[in-house]
Formats: structure tokens, C-alpha cells, sequence
């Protein structure tokens, strides 16, 4: 394995562990955070995935360990939420972090998204931990879960792993100098949404002047 210097930034964590236990460290690392631990299993990933752009590691075996481990955890998950439920949850969940506040804001957001959000869970830090726990809580039929999670995993995985392998340490760079216009983007994104808003009001409340006008026409036709 290559030194932990190779992996600068947000990577250099995972370094130690990586560099000793290659693929197992991999696979017990994106198993654990799947399943409801905040495990660092997206940037273990990110990490292999790089090593993969010097040979160090292959990034078919990165992808494939990276996929199946996502869906094993989450699935461990999904049955920890559908067996212990609720209860259970609040009861130890602080012991690994889930605290009652964050299940309850992620089973809200759960329940508006419905089956859709199994599929993007995974690149939402936070949902992704909790994305089989909530679902076994709320009973959804376990076919339908494991096939949203496994299209979330496939896309997940073939994402960070690619953008990792093709950009190699350069990433860490790129996200590093992002970070510098984060509030830049964030008020673009904040500017662009305000005037989506004004403009979609604007235009129901035109189109229900537009109804209100035409409705006593047609009550007394001449």
C-alpha cells in the first residue's frame, strides 16, 4: 500500500487503516456505516478508489466490495428497524450517535420523499446512515427496499468511485478549493431559488385572478 501521505486533506483519516487492512478495512468500514453507524464510508471509499489510480488496488474489487457491503449493511438495517423498531432505536441508538431528534427529522423527510429517496439516501450524509433503519421502521416491503437500495448503491458507488479513480489525488484538491466559494454557491443557490418562488407565486396568483374574473361570467351567461 501507498503511504499515507499519497491521501492529503479529509482522506489522510482512513490512511492508517486502509494501508493495513486494504479491502477488509473497506468492507468492515461501508458494512458498519450502512447499518446505522457514522462510520467514514464514503471516504474509505474515496480513499481505495485513489490507491486504485496508482495500482496500489484494483478498482473493480473497490467497486464490487464497495457495492455489495452497502447493500449487506443496509439490509442489516433495514431488519434492526423492522424486528427492534422504534423502541429499540431510542434505547441504544445513542450509543452510536442516532439520537431521537435525528431519527424523527430523517423519518420526516422519509416520509415526504416515499421509495424515491431510497434511491438518493445514500449521497445525503446522515440519510445514508439511517436509510435501512427508517425503512424497516416504517415497513416497507422489503422487496421494494432492496431493489431502491440497490440502484442507490450501483449509483453511489460507480459515482465516487469513478470521479475518485479518474481525478486521483487531484479530488482532494478540487474539493478543497471548492470549499473556498462554498457561501458564493450557497447564496447563488439561495438568489436562484427566491426568484423561482416570486415568479411561481406571481403566476398562481395571476392565474387565480384570471379564474375569479372569468367565474361570474359564466354563473350569468347573457
Amino acid at each position: 500500500m501507498p503511504p499515507s501521505a499519497e491521501l492529503p486533506g479529509f482522506l489522510h483519516s482512513v490512511a492508517p487503516i486502509l494501508d493495513r487492512w486494504g479491502y477488509l478495512a473497506l468492507a468492515a468500514v461501508m458494512i458498519v456505516e450502512s447499518f446505522g453507524v457514522p462510520a467514514p464510508g464514503q471516504t474509505i471509499m474515496v480513499a481505495a478508489s485513489i490507491y486504485s489510480s496508482t495500482g496500489r488496488m484494483n478498482i473493480y474489487v473497490v467497486a464490487l466490495v464497495s457495492f455489495i457491503t452497502a447493500v449487506v449493511g443496509d439490509n442489516i438495517g433495514y431488519w434492526i428497524g423492522l424486528r427492534g423498531g422504534r423502541k429499540a432505536v431510542h434505547r441504544w441508538g445513542k450509543y452510536i450517535f442516532i439520537t431521537p431528534e435525528r431519527l424523527e427529522k430523517a423519518e420526516r423527510f422519509f416520509a415526504r420523499r416515499g421509495n424515491r429517496i431510497i434511491v438518493v439516501a445514500r449521497f445525503i450524509d446522515g440519510l445514508r446512515q439511517l436509510n435501512g433503519v427508517i425503512a424497516g421502521i416504517t415497513k416497507m416491503p422489503w422487496k421494494t427496499f432492496t431493489i431502491y437500495n440497490a440502484i442507490g448503491a450501483a449509483l453511489w458507488v460507480g459515482w465516487w468511485t469513478t470521479v475518485s479513480y479518474l481525478l486521483g489525488s487531484n479530488l482532494v484538491t478540487i474539493i478543497e478549493h471548492a470549499h473556498r466559494y462554498k457561501w458564493l454557491a450557497i447564496g447563488a443557490v439561495v438568489v436562484a431559488v427566491g426568484i423561482y418562488v416570486t415568479l411561481h407565486v406571481r403566476h398562481i396568483r395571476r392565474r387565480r385572478a384570471r379564474a375569479g374574473a372569468a367565474a361570474p361570467t359564466e354563473e350569468n351567461p347573457v
